[in-house]
């Protein structure tokens, strides 16, 4: 008769272990309700041993923020084929299902807490690493966007719209969470109209803005997304303030 042996992990594997069951735990409840007796139990191995990887809970905190950062990030790539509204929303889908399984450690990345120290108090280099990582997600989805825009050289303007949308997105997200009151799907097909809106404004008036928003709106057909907030709207606009009456 044979035993079966538990296999020995390496340093590496055992920390990035013991990170996985930590951002679990940090995904349902907040991080200042966890204790490294949870952490160590859920992975298997003494109190002791948990401290032996990580020096604190702080560290092990921080290094689970790296990683739902690193996560997060890669929602937002795409492959660069068909129609730009298709794109988003696969992405807005995709980040909102990071949203849904890790609920309060998104709320805590993008607020930039809560840590906690031995002593209670908030840790500042706590906040100052997540307010990193948040800069460094939210620059990966500028980039993301831009790269589908295929515009290297943007206009002031469109760094502006899309700064604006990818900020729209998270407050849009940390929103639902509070209370879920809108349907999610519905939220995900919002913001990709939300993205429209923001170009469409200020190509009312700009000529390059108006340009981007031609080569967006060109190769969307008319049952994609953004044909369809085309056909929502023009159905809400008033016929006498689409076409205004010419006077003498």
């Amino acid at each position: 008769m044979t035993t079966g042996v538990r296999r020995r992990m390496g340093v590496e594997e055992r920390r990035q272990q013991l990170i996985g069951v930590a951002l679990e735990l940090f995904s349902h409840r907040s991080p200042d309700e966890v204790s490294i007796d949870e952490i160590a139990a859920a992975a298997g191995i003494s109190r002791p041993l948990v401290y032996h990887y990580f020096p604190g809970k702080q560290s092990l905190y921080e290094a689970a923020l790296r990683r739902a950062a690193d996560e997060l990030a890669e929602r937002f790539m795409e492959k660069h084929e068909g129609p730009l509204g298709g794109r988003l929303l696969r992405v807005m889908r995709r980040f909102f299902d990071f949203v849904d399984e890790h609920g309060p450690g998104f709320s805590a990345l993008m607020r930039g807490g809560p840590a906690v120290t031995a002593g209670g108090a908030c840790s500042l280099g706590t906040a100052n690493t997540a307010n990193a990582m948040i800069d460094e997600v939210r620059q990966a989805a500028y980039d993301q966007i831009m790269a589908h825009l295929g515009i290297t050289e943007p206009p002031a303007r469109l760094r502006l719209v899309v700064r604006s949308w990818v900020s729209l997105a998270e407050s849009t997200a940390l929103i639902w969470l509070d209370g879920r009151e809108i349907p999610r799907a519905e939220l995900e097909l919002q913001l990709v109209h939300d993205f429209a809106a923001l170009v469409a404004v200020p190509a009312a008036y700009d000529r390059e803005m108006a340009g981007v928003l031609l080569r967006i709106l060109e190769n969307e057909p008319a049952n994609g997304p953004l044909g369809d907030l085309v056909g929502r709207m023009a159905a809400l606009v008033p016929r006498a303030v689409r076409v205004p009456e010419q006077r003498a």
